[in-house]
């Protein structure tokens, strides 16, 4: 039986609610995680409308980009599509998970889904985290060093971009004095022991350390673990806002428009004037992403894919870089389609089903 949060597992393996922004509200919103999943209905956002289909369609789980809740609520009138959505799917006892800007921050999540329409090669993050990377070192026996350190990779500790089972390590004499009460592996009670030992380094993703730190503690020998944890400054390539990377060959800006709309199927582009007589390096950002202009002119890209400009921002391109808003909506609708490859991969007997309802607010007169 196929439990809510089987289905939930394996999402947060892919993008974990730890890379959720401090604003977001990411997770299991409505519904019991041990409940049954019965289908998942998959959607860019829920409205009245889709928890309706998703009862239509026998899912009892809707998986969504976008949080219903954004904010606590006090009240439950229905007073508003966010009260009648909540109050309406808790009655046909269907369960809503979002998957937000966990999902819009890791290398294989939103933007990475915009560049693949797009043809973009050469894909990076644009804006990578900082300090959501930890170190641990310890100390270990020579002979138990490498048991231990296959268990931490277990646990998720030592990959680097695309290198996995990653660690340094270096040979020395540890030193130790069991005092009273203590129950050595090696050595005495009372006497000075010397012990030829690894010194191991790994790096692991910061919200991993519980997971990381019960590994060492159960395949280490030694009663009492010498070991200890550092936060790292550096950047996590894999993790982060937003993508850049380049097109197969130079386009035009019209040819590059035109492309832009059909691939992305949309009914109207809003862009500044070229920077350029070419456009080569392109930066995306699903949604909202104003906040990554600096990050793409940095990254000399010749236009930059995001939605949600306001007036005055668009000034900011200074004609270094075209500015392209395609819309909220139309950046991130076929995250359903995103979802729905991850999970048919890994639970190819459960019914996914693509929401059918455009729950655009946005209507165009062309």
């Amino acid at each position: 039986m196929l439990k809510i949060k089987d289905i939930i597992a394996e999402l947060e393996k892919w993008a974990p609610g730890a890379y959720q922004e401090d604003y977001d509200n990411a997770g299991l919103i409505v519904g019991e995680p041990n409940g049954e999943a019965t289908g998942a209905l998959l959607t860019l956002d829920v409205t009245e409308e889709v928890v309706e289909e998703a009862v239509r369609k026998g899912c009892n789980l809707i998986i969504a980009h976008h949080p219903i809740v954004f904010k606590g609520l006090k009240r439950f009138n229905g007073n508003n599509y966010v009260e009648r959505t909540v109050i309406k799917a808790i009655r046909a006892q269907v369960a809503i998970y979002a998957i937000h800007t966990n999902l819009d921050h890791v290398a294989s999540g939103v933007n990475a889904m915009i560049a693949e329409k797009l043809g973009l090669q050469n894909l990076r993050i644009l804006a990578p985290k900082r300090n959501i990377l930890k170190k641990l070192t310890f100390f270990c026996p020579v002979e138990n060093s490498q048991t231990v350190l296959d268990t931490l990779f277990a646990a998720g500790a030592g990959r680097i971009g695309n290198y996995v089972d990653c660690s340094f390590k270096t040979e020395g004499t540890g030193s130790f004095k069991p005092a009273d009460g203590a129950n050595p592996v090696i050595g005495t009670v009372g006497e000075q022991e010397q012990v030829t030992e690894h010194r191991s380094e790994v790096m692991f993703p910061a919200f991993l350390e519980a997971n990381i730190l019960r590994a060492l503690r159960e395949s280490h020998p030694y009663e009492e673990v010498a070991y200890y944890l550092q936060v790292l400054e550096n950047e996590n390539q894999e993790v982060g806002a937003g993508a850049v990377g380049e097109l197969s060959e130079p386009l035009s800006s019209e040819e590059f428009l035109a492309m832009l709309k059909q691939n992305m199927s949309l009914n109207v582009v809003k862009y500044t004037a070229p920077a350029g007589e070419t456009i080569r390096r392109v930066a995306v950002c699903g949604g909202a992403g104003s906040f990554l202009l600096g990050a793409a002119k940095r990254a000399k890209a010749d236009v930059f894919v995001t939605a949600d400009y306001k007036y005055h921002e668009f000034f900011d391109a200074e004609n270094n870089i075209m500015i392209c808003d395609i819309g909220h909506y139309e950046s991130e609708v076929f995250t359903k389609d995103l979802l729905y490859n991850y999970l048919s991969g890994i639970f190819s007997n459960f019914a996914l089903c693509l929401s059918d309802v455009n729950t655009n607010p946005v209507r165009y007169f062309v």
